[in-house]
């Protein structure tokens, strides 16, 4: 796992502001619509063409278990690096790229044990505001990654 850096980019999921180390992002990208890869679960909407790798886009929204919002013009697409893949994750959009205190980073507290807990490294105030710390490289579980992969082979062999 990497240390978290000293700067975060942090994005909004309706009023909640999130953040991940900005090594984790290789990149912010309009939306755009990700082709549909069937018997995928509910928060996977498909996948994307990024620089000739097929990349599974993942609904942050559905997968927080967040009520749905109509795309907007400044809903955009993360790359994130999830060990040694990438994975999208759309976001209502991107606010800033900040620097961190990383001696202000707290555990999650008990109320996101379970699920929604596996996927954070923390909270973080910045001014006003409390900021949840995503980890990137556990966005997808190791199953689900084996099942992603397997799925997109008929994809991969379509754009080849």
């Amino acid at each position: 796992m990497t240390a978290i850096g000293d700067k975060i980019v942090t994005f909004r999921l309706g009023e909640d502001l999130f953040a991940a180390d900005i090594f984790a992002v290789e990149r912010v990208l309009r939306w755009q619509q990700p082709t549909v890869v069937p018997d995928m679960p509910p928060w996977i909407v498909g996948v994307i063409d990024y620089q000739s790798r097929v990349v599974p886009v993942i609904d942050l929204r559905r997968r927080f278990e967040m009520p749905a919002r109509e795309l907007r013009p400044e809903t955009r697409l993360i790359v994130f690096h999830a060990g040694a893949e990438w994975v999208a994750a759309v976001v209502d959009s991107v606010v800033e790229v900040t620097g961190l205190d990383t001696s202000k980073l707290a555990p999650p507290p008990a109320i996101f044990r379970g699920l929604a807990g596996e996927y954070l490294k923390g909270l973080v105030r910045a001014g006003d505001h409390l900021v949840v710390m995503l980890d990137a490289e556990r966005l997808l579980s190791s199953s689900e990654r084996l099942t992603l992969n397997a799925a997109a082979e008929p994809v991969e062999a379509g754009h080849g």
